[in-house]
Formats: C-alpha cells, structure tokens, sequence
C-alpha cells in the first residue's frame, strides 16, 4: 500500500513537474519582444575604408556599428569574464549567480553584487528598463529566456555590444572606442578594455572625460578581478595601471561633408556609404583650404577637386573652405555650383582648331583690335600683341586669337564637344554666342576637371565616379584626338609655375571670369588631374583677384600634397606633327579663317577715332585710336608728324585751336588710315 502511494506521488510529482515545465515554456515564447534591429549612425568611408563622417541616430546618439570580428578578442574575454563567466553555459538566466547575488544582498543588507546576465541586460538595453525593481528583474528574465530561444549566442553579445551605454549620448562599444581612444575596438589594450568593461555599469558617473579620477579607480578594479581570474597576469595588471584614462571625448571624423551628404541623399536608406577618396589627401586638402582663405576677409571661399584621370575615380573633394553657416556660405558646395569658367575654357578651343586643321601650335596668328559683328572683345590687360605663335597666343592666354578660332569653329560646335566631355554646361539665354570662349556659361568645378581630364587622357573622356562599385562607362566618348589633346598639354606644361612653386611639366590653366567673380587653375600630369575655383558663393567681385595669383599656387601645393614627385605626361602620339613654322604645310603657316578668301588679303589699319567727317568740340588734346595694323604707328596732322614710333593703339595729340583737320596714321609696313574732321 505504503509502495504504491510512493509511486503514485512520483508519477503526481512529474505530472506536475511536466505541467508547470510545460506552462513555463508557454510563458517564455509568449513573450512579446522588443524591437532587436538595432538603429546605427550612417558611416561614409574613405577607400581604404576609414571612416570620413558619422551621423548620429534619430535620437541623436553615437552609435557606430560593432561587430564581433571587429572587436579586440582581449577585450570580448574580460567582459564576459567580468559580466557573466557562465554566459556560453545559462540559457539567459543563471541561477547560481542570482542566488549568489541574494544571498549577499542578505547577508550585507544592500546589494554587493548583480546576478543579471550579460542577455538578461540586453533586455534591460532593448527595453530601456530600470534594474531596481522586482517587476522589471522579472520582466527582463523572461525577455533574456526568450531571446536565448530565438537568437545565437553571438546574436546577443553583438546587440551588448551595439547597445550598452558609456555616457553621455555614446552607445556602443565602437563609438566608445572613436570617442575615447580615437580608434575602432579591433586591437585595444588591456587598459583600454579594462575602462570599456567598467563603464556600462554606472556611465554617467565613470565618464573619463567628466570624472577621470572615477574612472581610473573603476578600471583598476576590472584589472585586479582579471588578474584573479587568471585573464591578465600581474605583469600586465601592473602595465596597464601605468595607463592614463583619456581626460576628454574626441570629435567624431567629419571629413568631407558636402560630398557626404550628397551620398546620403542619394540613398537616404543606405547605412554604409563606400566612397573613392583618399582620406589622407581629403583631410590635407581641407586644411590648405582653410589657410588659403585666411586674410582674404570672411566671404572668400575655395574648391578643390582632386581625381585620377584614368580610372575616374575622385579623391578627395572640398566644397568650401569651412562647413559652417558663416559669411563664406560653408554648407554650398562649390564643386557643384555654375561658376563662369573665365580662360579655362580656352584649351579646348585649341585642341578643337589643332583636330580640325585650322591651326597648328606654330601656327601665326593676329592678336589685334578686331571686330566680330558687334562683339569686340578686348585682352585682359588691354593691349594686343601683333602676329605671335598659336602656341604663344594660349600660353599668354589672349582673347582675340581664341575668339577668333571658335568663330571658325563655331560656338554650338564648342558646345556640343565640351557637353561630349560630360559637362552640362548653361548658357545664359540659350544661345551660345563667341563670348563662351571667354567664359561667358555656366559650369560647375566638375564639369571643368572631368575635361581636362578628358584632355590628360588622350581626349578620351572619363566620367568622374565617387562611389566605389559604381559603374563605369564602357564606352567612352572621343573629346578630341589625341593628337590635339597631347598639343594642348605640350602648350600648357611649358607654363612658368607661380613664384616658389616646383619648376616642373605641370599642364595647367588659369582663369578669372568677368567681374573678378571667379578665380579658377586647373591642371594635371601624367595620372592626376586637380581643379581649384576661389570666389564668393554668393557671386559678387571679388577686386584685385586673378587665377594666376590665388588659384595656381594653390593648384600646385595640392599636387606638392597628393605625391612627391609629378607622373610625367605621356610621348606625342605617333601621327603628331612636330615641326617649325617654316616646316608646315602652307595653310597652316599663318591662321585663316574659312571665310577669308572673301575677306581683303590685307591688314591695313584703320581709324577707330575719331570717324572721318566727325565734328568735335575743341579742347587742348585729342584722343585718337588705331584698329589693326601693325605696330609701331606714327601719327600725322596736316602732313605733320605728331606721334612717332609708338605702339600704342591709343595716343593723345595736342591741338592749336578750331578749323578743319586732316589725320593720318602710319603702321610698320606704311599701310595708312586717313581722316578729315572739323573742330569747333
């Protein structure tokens, strides 16, 4: 009787026991979990993948994504040590530390110790729930139950690590490591982990950079339960108390910020962005950027653009000489902004007249006063320059030859080819006229090193990428030949460099669009291309500056900062024509426009004032100024040298009193200009 009543109070008991096992289990995966995507800072990084810039969550903390392969061994070995040394053994709650814990609590009459588990503080972490009451231990030992049924064990060692707080608005191990160390957690000594471990566990009140005396001693206390543990021998525990706890946060990498926010833009739900920069030049570059503006006044601003002409691939861009919201507008990027390009323009022109065989580099050409319908443009400095080499007319970068080359080639053809380059050029009115040889369109900084890189390849172009794993054009459009493209570098390297610049075969450009709004050099050797653009954002002059004095310069000291030594630029090709202008076919010998043989085979000068016939009033001297010709020019009134050997274009000559005048001027080749007019 007594034997069965034992049996049947066995079978009640696992009866029992099978109930309560089987209630509890419907208990546990009742449970309604927290949200376990964990929302991480958007990263842009460098090509070597260093980080360029973080962007804080919603809720304006750091945290920077953590990984369990990229984070310090060490490191994952002391805290679980420290925090759970059972954590690979308990399904989320481990009974022994718990009554441990109690037991002491008891014992001291306050808490001596915790016996939550590292997933039972997950819990806590993913529900942002307090830890000194009875209804929330419970709620999170039901939590951690069900995340151990749900998730790896590495699942939830890498939500700790994504997850656990270590002050102020720092969550997670690797936005720790950045802000306190400067470094991701990948290799951290075992002082730095000692003070990482110590920190989630009161992070308001151990914050190294708040209360570094705080945090020594808690992380002295981590060292000595290693070396018990047998984690860290008393060697180490001795080295690493000579480490100093960092007194203060870093700043979070913010390189590239206006290229950064364009990729963000473009995939706004894209937590990594990979970009082709450099982030050693990137940061270099901001820094000769911001000292290149200082006592330029507080509205200048600069742009740069650095890129590697035959794969594409950007370097390193800077938008503007500081991101802030000051009188220099920092946050417009000015890599992107319509600027008129002023001279820059030029070399395309050439390398178009050089592929079309309306000119040659040794080719004569006329730099004179001239006349295009109503258009008469005029040199920088005013003066001209008679007969000169094509190749004399670029490097000196004078108007009149340039002018008269698009005429010829025809300003929507210059157009078409420079939007062949992949620019997306704007002209004001629609309507391309002769002025855009000089500048007169919209283009951004770009658009201008995309062509000239076109021009460093051999005429091909190249899209400008900044992503990595973007996809490349295949087919690649023909800007110029490359014969003309390799005629316009030979031009454009032979160029003395700015005072104290290397002396080296740099091809390169300036320019400075009408108004002085805008102060440009653009320039490459044998792999590199680089463009620099100063001015104001807002477009207003800027007096006194030129692209030869701000912009040049600086041109070279960011090809001084992206290598030692310049790649040199490649041979001629095979079918170029290098010869003297004695040597050239006949046509090629001095420039004539395609209309020319309906135009006077002649130079002759001619009175640009005063007209003939004209009636003046009398004054004491009178202004008269001379078109075409060729210098110098000797002036006559009434038969009567005034003027003699001169070489200007412009001359004042004194006057007696009124009554009828005759003018005459004479130029070197004693062609002749006459006109009669009357003073009163």
């Amino acid at each position: 009787m007594i034997r069965r009543f034992g049996i049947f109070l066995l079978v009640a008991g696992l009866l029992i026991t099978a109930a309560v096992r089987d209630e509890f289990d419907r208990w546990v995966n009742a449970t309604e979990l927290p949200v376990l995507l964990t929302e991480t800072s958007v990263e842009v990084l460098a090509r070597d993948g260093t980080l360029l810039r973080a962007y804080t969550v919603a809720d304006g903390r750091w945290r920077l994504a953590t990984t369990l392969d990229g984070t310090d061994p060490g490191y994952l070995q002391m805290l679980i040590a420290f925090e759970d040394k059972r954590f690979f053994q308990h399904s989320g709650v481990d009974l022994r530390a718990m009554l441990r814990a109690l037991g002491q609590a008891i014992w001291n009459g306050r808490v001596v110790s915790g016996g939550s588990t590292l997933t039972m503080q997950v819990a806590r972490l993913l529900e942002d729930s307090g830890t000194g009451h009875w209804a929330g231990k419970l709620r999170q030992i039901r939590v951690a139950l069900a995340l151990e049924r749900q998730l790896t064990k590495e699942q939830i060692l890498t939500l700790y690590l994504n997850r656990a707080p270590f002050g102020g608005n720092l969550e997670g191990l690797r936005a720790a490591t950045r802000a306190y160390f400067g470094k991701d957690p990948r290799r951290l000594t075992p002082a730095q982990a000692a003070v990482l471990i110590a920190l989630p566990q009161a992070p308001e009140t151990r914050r190294p950079d708040r209360y570094q005396g705080r945090a020594t001693v808690a992380r002295d206390r981590v060292l000595e339960r290693m070396s018990r543990a047998g984690i860290l021998d008393a060697g180490d525990v001795i080295a690493a108390k000579t480490e100093s706890v960092p007194a203060e946060r870093r700043s979070f990498p913010a390189l590239a910020p206006h290229i950064a926010d364009r990729a963000i833009a473009e995939n706004s739900q894209q937590n990594r962005h990979d970009l082709t920069l450099d982030a050693a030049l990137q940061s270099s570059l901001e820094k000769l950027a911001s000292d290149a503006v200082a006592g330029h006044g507080d509205r200048l601003s600069v742009a740069m653009l650095v890129a590697d002409h035959q794969t594409g691939e950007i370097l390193a861009s800077v938008g503007s000489a500081s991101y802030r919201a000051d009188g220099r507008q920092g946050f417009v990027d000015m890599t992107q902004a319509l600027r008129s390009p002023g001279s820059t323009l030029k070399p395309l022109v050439y390398a178009l007249a050089f592929e079309q065989g309306l000119a040659h580099p040794e080719t004569l050409i006329d730099d004179r006063p001239t006349a295009f319908g109503s258009y008469m443009p005029q040199n920088f400095d005013g003066a001209f320059r008679g007969t000169l080499r094509v190749r004399d007319a670029l490097q000196q970068s004078l108007n009149i030859p340039v002018v008269t080359l698009t005429e010829a080639l025809g300003p929507a053809h210059l157009m078409a080819r420079l939007r062949r380059s992949g620019a997306t050029p704007v002209v004001p009115g629609g309507q391309p006229g002769l002025a855009v040889a000089l500048g007169g369109v919209g283009i951004t900084l770009t658009d201008m090193v995309q062509l000239y890189g076109a021009l460093a390849n051999g005429g091909m172009s190249q899209p400008l990428r900044w992503k990595t794993g973007s996809i490349q054009a295949e087919n690649n459009a023909n800007v110029t030949s490359p014969e003309a493209a390799w005629q316009v570098g030979n031009i454009l390297s032979g160029l003395a460099p700015p005072p104290n610049a290397p002396r080296n075969r740099l091809a390169y450009k300036t320019g400075t669009s009408y108004g002085h709004r805008d102060a440009w050099a653009i320039g490459y050797d044998g792999k590199h291309v680089i463009g620099v653009w100063f001015g104001r954002p807002d477009g207003t002059p800027v007096p006194g500056v030129f692209g030869g004095d701000l912009a040049a310069p600086l041109l070279f000291d960011a090809f001084a900062r992206l290598k030692p030594e310049l790649a040199p630029l490649p041979p001629p090709p095979p079918a170029t024509l290098i010869v003297g202008n004695a040597d050239l076919p006949q046509p090629l010998q001095r420039f004539r426009s395609r209309t020319a043989v309906f135009e006077p085979d002649n130079n002759a000068p001619k009175l640009a004032f005063p007209p003939d016939g004209a009636v003046l009033d009398l004054s004491d001297t009178l202004v008269v100024k001379v078109r075409n010709g060729l210098a110098p020019f000797t002036w006559l009134m009434n038969g009567q040298p005034v003027v003699v050997s001169t070489y200007e274009r412009q001359s004042q000559i004194p006057l007696a009193g009124p009554g009828f005048l005759h003018l005459s001027v004479i130029d070197a080749e004693g062609q002749a200009a006459r006109a009669d007019i009357s003073l009163r």
